[in-house]
């Protein structure tokens, strides 16, 4: 008999590659899988032990009648700290990566986050945004989500390139993408005077480096007539363009109640040849900095907002007024907004949130946010968090949520493709260029040994626009690189197992 480290014994096994859906026994050695034993084979290699400490000190867990599934990989988390990334972790998450906004320098934001330790894996696409801030605008860059944030509302940065400046761009892009940022992220929605030609070149620049591209839309031609290019043609047109992968973030909140349009064009694009993929979130608010130029009073109603549909994360306010509304854009243009887009309480609407979820190869993403403190913040490692932390509930309920109404009973999809969704398909995202993908969204021998052990009966997002820091349950134990991050739906407190995930060099 085999003296593994921990041996998973009893589970439903789900692999989402291989298609297994079997009770198994799941045996880990360091940081990765070494055995998957379907049973009955299992039981005779392993005698009569079935919980407690086995021989050698393996960790012998008894996990019947609970699901054993590869750990989610989130393609969107702004999480920039150890608290947030817990909250992923109970939502089963154990790989979340900054791509829509990105950082720039990435050697400094691999180096921040390794300093300061983190409970999941991490990486981060080198930002388009942050580069024309720097090339435009002259702004300094410090590897950080933070300086986006900060200059979110300057109209600076968002003016047209010079020839000049866009060489810069592309040099800042390509010196981050040879120290190892996984894509270039896109944030054209928040600069919407940018021209369609600079954004063909930066998709450009991603196909020659064989990256993908992460888009934040620019507005629809429904929302803004004269806009020079509708913001779903433009990423359509760059993929069947330039050959780049182009992945559309967000598809349910830059759409809205247009994104039955959007998804026939990607369909459409998809069938031509084009790689385009997309990814959702079930939910129906957004959130971001509200000096955002979307946000801008003059351009509620393209949205059919008004000041009333946005609550200011800090104190809980509806904004309520123009006047309040170009005041806190004013002061504090990075402070983070809720944003009433759909109601998922409407069943058409409920109905574009699940049809933006179940698009044939969509993936599950969660724009998760970084956390906003009421009073002051508490050392980055206690835990639980005060009722000051305040995020959006996606950040610490988007999968589980998922798996509750997609996978639930009488939900449109089997749980085995709703784990797909999680976490083999944003592997295969990222698998050109990224080797330690190839270990991951699988439960196979050899594949890292970051695993969820969930009851089917129990998991469900508790995170709410009221409580949004309330943890998932239903995650019974979370492996990150082998080492439990959560154990018996508690967390391991001094657990900092996560590693930097990084492209192949250029």
């Amino acid at each position: 008999m085999r003296n593994w480290e921990i041996v998973l014994r009893g589970g439903r096994v789900i692999d989402p590659e291989s298609g297994l859906d079997a009770v198994a026994d799941v045996a880990i050695e360091g940081d990765r899988i070494a055995a998957v034993m379907p049973r009955p084979a299992a039981a005779a290699e392993t005698g009569s032990q079935r919980a407690g400490q086995a021989p050698g000190g393996v960790a012998d867990i008894d996990v019947s009648g609970l699901v054993v599934a590869p750990g989610f990989i989130d393609l969107h988390s702004h999480v920039n700290g150890i608290a947030g990334l817990r909250l992923q972790a109970f939502d089963g998450v154990t790989t979340a990566l900054e791509l829509e906004a990105g950082v720039s320098p990435v050697a400094s934001g691999y180096a921040l986050a390794a300093a300061e330790g983190r409970p999941v894996n991490y990486g981060f696409a080198t930002s388009w945004a942050l580069a024309r801030m720097e090339a435009v605008a002259g702004i300094e860059l410090d590897g950080s989500l933070g300086t986006f944030l900060t200059h979110i509302g300057s109209p600076a940065w968002q003016r047209a390139a010079t020839p000049g400046q866009m060489t810069a761009i592309r040099d800042r892009l390509a010196a981050d993408l040879a120290d190892g940022a996984l894509g270039i992220g896109i944030l054209v929605g928040y600069a919407p005077q940018s021209s369609p030609g600079e954004y063909l070149q930066v998709a450009e620049l991603a196909a020659e480096a064989g990256v993908p591209t992460f888009t934040h839309a620019r507005d629809l031609i429904e929302m803004v007539p004269d806009a020079s290019i509708d913001g779903a043609q433009e990423i359509v047109r760059a993929a069947g363009e330039t050959g780049a992968q182009m992945h559309y973030c967000h598809v349910n909140s830059t759409s809205q109640r247009h994104v039955d349009r959007v998804l026939g064009l990607v369909g459409r694009a998809q069938a031509a040849g084009a790689r385009v993929s997309t990814e959702a979130y079930p939910y129906g608010c957004g959130m971001t900095g509200i000096g955002a130029a979307f946000l801008a009073p003059e351009r509620l109603g393209e949205r059919g907002l008004t000041p009333d549909s946005l609550t200011y994360a800090a104190t809980g306010e509806r904004v309520g007024t123009v006047q309040r509304l170009r005041e806190l854009r004013e002061t504090d243009p990075g402070g983070l907004v809720i944003i009433r887009l759909l109601d998922e309480e409407d069943p058409r609407d409920l109905g574009l949130l699940i049809r933006a979820l179940t698009f044939p190869g969509a993936i599950v993403a969660s724009d998760a946010m970084p956390l906003t403190w009421a009073g002051p913040a508490p050392d980055p490692m206690s835990w639980p968090l005060p009722a000051t932390a305040v995020t959006h509930p996606r950040t610490a309920g988007t999968f589980c949520r998922a798996l509750r109404m997609l996978a639930g009973q009488g939900g449109p999809l089997g749980l085995t493709e709703v784990l797909r969704r999680c976490s083999l398909h944003p592997a295969m995202l990222l698998a050109e260029r990224v080797p330690a993908m190839a270990g991951k969204g699988r439960i196979q021998p050899g594949c890292d040994a970051d695993l969820i052990v969930f009851d089917p009966a129990r998991v469900s997002d508790q995170s709410t626009y009221a409580r949004s820091t309330r943890p998932s349950v239903g995650m019974t134990h979370v492996l990150v690189n082998g080492t439990f991050v959560v154990r018996n739906e508690e967390l391991v407190a001094d657990a900092l197992p996560g590693r930097p995930v990084r492209a192949a060099p250029l």
